[in-house]
């Protein structure tokens, strides 16, 4: 089974299986079908990929209804912690924090569903990542909480006096004052 439940609903961990040989590895990043045979059916059109240097905090971002995305995200170089915070109203984990390391290593992707403010720390030199989404891309339905929110109390895995953090993300609000429009629907 690919797939590892993370507590949230919702939220999965994809785990690829790998084919390691003396020539090196190969590994089905995607594969529809593998996700359908496991009850998740996302269509994705768009591909997004970032690379960045130690330090770089990157979110934590979303988009509105009906512009929301579900998004399939991976580290093809170096590593990063991946952190998304569960915003859907009603959800029995409205306003919890999860957390992974993803590396080119281990492998490892995170499938946040639509209703997650997501980001990313780079904890390596440099990572590269690349993120599958569901739904394009909508400036006007962009949203996002801070990401020092003293109510998440997020550990982004190093001393945030280091981080690099765009003009847009350190001017977000917290979790409390943030405007959204998502509700859980539970399944």
């Amino acid at each position: 089974m690919p797939f590892t439940q993370t507590g949230i609903p919702d939220l999965l961990i994809y785990e690829p299986r790998v084919f390691p040989d003396s020539r090196g590895y190969f590994f089905e990043s995607y594969n529809y079908n593998t996700f359908l045979a496991e009850g998740v059916d996302i269509k994705f059109v768009q591909d997004n990929q970032a690379r960045s240097t130690f330090g770089v905090l990157r979110g934590l971002h979303f988009q509105q209804e009906p512009y929301a995305q579900t998004k399939l995200i991976r580290a093809l170089e170096g590593k990063i912690l991946d952190v998304v915070v569960d915003i859907r109203k009603g959800s029995p984990t409205y306003g919890k924090v999860f957390s992974i390391e993803l590396s080119a290593e281990n492998k490892l992707q995170l499938l946040v569903p639509k209703g997650f403010a997501h980001g990313y720390s780079v904890l390596s030199e440099t990572a590269e990542v690349m993120y599958k989404c569901d739904n394009f891309y909508h400036k006007p339905s962009e949203g996002g909480i801070i990401y020092n929110d003293p109510a998440l109390n997020i550990d982004w895995g190093f001393d945030l006096s280091l981080a690099q953090v765009s003009e847009k993300d350190v001017v977000l609000p917290t979790l409390e004052n943030c405007v959204h429009n998502f509700v859980y629907n539970a399944q």
